[in-house]
């Protein structure tokens, strides 16, 4: 058996010794090769023993050299030294991590190992003939085991740390533990044994050296000096020698607080004031008794002790529970008392047994509220009115008398009214200066049963200051209505109906609510009491029941019925009436399903069907098509036969919505046009400048007849001229320019100046009415020729 260590020291030369002695056994002792066993064809078969055993080998990590780790050898007593068995590794990291001399059974780390990551690699071994590799013994496995060297600093990981320990807390107080984790081999050497110590937060703390716990080292620290502490704590390894890795943690340390602190009032005397007029739970202002503690310890409870404002007033602690709120306990009143003093007092909530010397946990302060004078709307001396009314009140009646008055010193006088909204068909009136209110209209409890009224009262010399209060009035019901039949005005017999046969159930309605409910009595009217066809039957359950007399129905005979029904109720006054009922006759089958009536109400909408509806709208749709297409042609009517091809008879049609102001309006139209008509269209800049024509005037395209009177141009004879020419083409378009005057001007002596009455023949016009249109007309009198003068005329 032969085995290789690689140890350090004694061990590592040991081992050559140890081999080579092992290597000098006869074969007879370790047994003979499988070789030669099986040559023997004699020989018996016998257990062969192992050639070659090995346990383990060992290793230190992190190993650095160029060349790669020899671990160790591996060798069989079989080896002769010649090369014909060859060497076989397998296993964890073979071939890879680890390599051997097939040949000589050297063992080598190809990489660099590291116990922290793999502490051992569990491999195989056998020893094969190199020529036929059958294996010459039993494969065996071995460890290599990685040594471990410092090679990994003390770590903290759950840095850093949060820790809270109360404020004034003894020395030796306990803040935490912390441990540090090294990777290192705990049980060989000092490589993970650690020791703690503080680098960083003296003199308030310490650690202890080998569990790691910090403790409190200063005594009566307090949290409202400092709060925040910072500790930093190293580890060392190689139990703090020299040459030991170390690392490094932080602690943060918060000082938790306790109630070490009494409360205190910054002011001892408090001034606020309040509207009198503040509702209920108005907060007046709030008040703070001030903690230099925090959280719990700094809660604080207000309450008032003394003072001649404790009924008035109230107070409450905040959300936070840090202030005190002053609220109106009870409505207050300027003439009454103007002024309340209050002594308050706030303490803290939670208390510390231990710290009740430090005490008292409380303390006092004053509070002064003046109640601001307001002018007030007035009070009415209920909050709110109700009131019952018979529905026949007589109009006028007395309903209730509000009151209210001004609750100021001033004490004004009030004025009433109601609300529009409220009563906005007006049935009730309130007197303005007494608050009587009344009835103005007849009431019908059937038609508004309540009438919600809002009166209002208003003081005189403040109209702004209004307060309103609600009058409900109830309208108590008068048997004023008479019951009427209900639903079935109408029934029907079958012709085959039998006497004694049920026609109908009638019932009744009454809009009147009797304190005892409805009671109705139902009988024939006096003038049907001897009907021989139908008789009634009073069922005294608010029915009655429509029976037969006789049988022999039928529609030939008489198709229609009236039976009139007497009703009325069970109040006083008793009201009553008569309904009518219909009663047709009808032909049935034997189940008493009507067949058909007489009646065309019964017939149509029975033997109407679908099919025949949409016929009858369809014909509807196609007479509407007809009558929209008639309409759309005649719409169309053909155009006036014209002479020329041309179907643009160019009509130059200016409309005016205004004429102006007479002869003020200069800028109606050019005059220059009309005396010399042949150079107008040369001038665009004499076109009139408060507005645009419609159609641009056609009148340059006309061709310009000769003028009378020689080579003077006049108006009258250019117009003259235009009508001759007219008249005498029959084929010519209507060339005049058609004027529409809707308004002519106010203060002008002139009529309509339109030419659209004038004649079309060539008598000449008569002017001499221009005379009588006083002097602003002087120039256009001169224009026609008609002055008084001897001036003779020119036409």
């Amino acid at each position: 058996m032969g085995e290789r260590f690689h140890l350090p020291a004694v061990a590592s030369t040991l081992l050559p010794v140890a081999l080579c002695m092992l290597t000098l056994l006869p074969h007879s002792i370790l047994g003979r090769p499988a070789e030669e066993e099986n040559a023997g064809s004699s020989a018996l078969l016998q257990r062969v023993k192992r050639g070659w055993v090995w346990n383990q080998f060992f290793v230190l990590e992190e190993y650095t050299g160029l060349e790669p780790l020899y671990i160790g050898k591996l060798h069989s007593d079989m080896d002769k030294g010649d090369g014909s068995i060859k060497y076989i590794l397998s296993g964890e990291g073979a071939g890879t991590t680890f390599t051997i001399d097939d040949s000589t059974g050297d063992i080598h780390a190809l990489q660099r190992l590291d116990r922290e990551v793999k502490s051992q690699y569990l491999l195989r071994a056998q020893a094969r003939n190199r020529l036929t590799d059958r294996p010459l013994e039993p494969e065996s496995q071995f460890i290599v085991k990685i040594q471990d060297i410092n090679d990994n600093e003390p770590r903290f990981l759950d840095g850093p740390y949060q820790a809270t320990v109360p404020e004034m807390s003894n020395i030796g107080t306990s803040v935490i533990q912390l441990t540090a984790t090294d990777a290192d081999d705990p049980t060989y050497g000092n490589s993970a044994r650690v020791v703690y110590s503080i680098v960083e937060g003296q003199p308030y703390f310490s650690v202890d050296a080998k569990t790691g716990v910090v403790r409190v080292s200063l005594a009566d620290m307090d949290r409202e000096t400092r709060e925040n502490y910072t500790v930093v704590i190293q580890a060392k390894d190689m139990g703090g020698q020299l040459g030991g890795l170390a690392g490094t943690t932080t602690v943060n340390v918060t000082l938790g607080d306790i109630n070490d602190n009494p409360p205190m009032f910054d002011q001892r005397l408090y001034q606020m004031s309040i509207p009198e007029a503040a509702p209920v739970g108005s907060v007046v202002g709030r008040i703070w008794a001030k903690d230099r503690d925090i959280g719990l310890n700094a809660e604080m409870v207000y309450s008032i002790i003394d003072g001649d404002g404790r009924d008035q007033f109230d107070i409450s602690t905040d959300p936070t529970n840090l202030f005190g709120i002053i609220t109106v306990k009870k409505p207050l009143n300027f003439e009454g008392k103007p002024s309340y003093t209050l002594k308050v007092e706030g303490a803290n909530t939670h208390l510390d047994p231990s710290l009740r010397h430090r005490g008292p946990f409380k303390d006092v302060t004053i509070v002064h509220v003046s109640v601001e004078d307001v002018d007030e709307p007035p009070q009415f001396e209920s909050p709110e009115y109700y009131v019952e009314l018979s529905e026949d009140t007589e109009i006028g009646t007395l309903v209730k008398t509000i009151s209210a008055r001004d609750p100021d010193a001033a004490n004004n006088t009030v004025r009433y009214s109601i609300d529009k909204s409220s009563d906005p068909e007006k049935f009730f009136y309130v007197e303005l200066t007494t608050g009587s209110l009344m009835t103005v209209r007849s009431l019908d409890r059937e038609e508004i049963g309540w009438h919600n009224i809002t009166v209002l009262a208003m003081e005189m010399n403040n109209p702004t200051k209004i307060s309103s209060v609600s009058v409900a009035v109830r309208v108590l019901d008068v048997n004023d209505n008479p019951p009427t039949l209900t639903h079935y005005l109408e029934a029907y017999v079958c012709e085959n109906a039998k006497a004694g046969q049920l026609v109908q159930t009638v019932t009744a309605v009454d809009h009147d609510e009797p304190l005892g409910g409805q009671r109705f009595y139902y009988s024939l009217a006096p003038e049907a009491a001897n009907n021989p066809n139908f008789t009634l039957r009073d069922n005294q359950d608010n029915t009655a029941w429509i029976l037969t007399r006789r049988g022999g129905w039928s529609h030939q005979d008489q198709t229609v019925f009236y039976l009139p029904i007497f009703i009325s109720d069970g109040e006083q006054p008793v009201q009553s009436s008569t309904s009518t009922l219909t009663i047709r006759v009808c032909s049935c089958d034997h189940d008493g399903n009507v067949l058909s009536c007489t009646a065309e109400a019964y017939i149509l909408p029975a033997s109407l069907s679908r099919g025949a509806l949409i016929a009858i709208l369809a014909c509807i749709f196609v007479l509407l098509v007809m009558i929209l297409l008639m309409l759309s042609l005649r719409t169309h009517r053909k155009k006036p036969f014209l002479c020329d091809e041309e179907e643009n008879v160019h009509e130059n049609i200016v409309r005016y919505d205004d004429e102006g102001g007479g002869e003020e309006d200069t800028e109606a139209f050019d005059i220059a046009a009309m005396w010399n008509p042949r150079e107008a269209h040369h001038h665009p800049g004499k076109m009139r400048q408060d507005m645009l024509p419609e159609i641009e005037s056609l009148s340059r395209y006309v061709p310009q007849a000769c003028v009378m009177g020689g080579g003077d141009s006049s108006v009258h004879g250019y117009v003259l001229a235009k009508l001759l020419d007219a008249d005498m083409d029959a084929c010519a378009p209507p060339y005049d320019s058609l004027q529409t005057y809707a308004y002519e001007g106010e203060g002008s002596v002139a009529e309509s100046l339109s030419s659209l009455q004038s004649g079309t023949s060539n008598t000449d016009h008569e002017y001499d009415y221009l005379n009588d249109w006083g002097p602003r007309f002087k120039k256009l009198a001169e224009m026609y020729g008609v002055l008084e003068t001897n001036t003779p005329q020119m036409w």
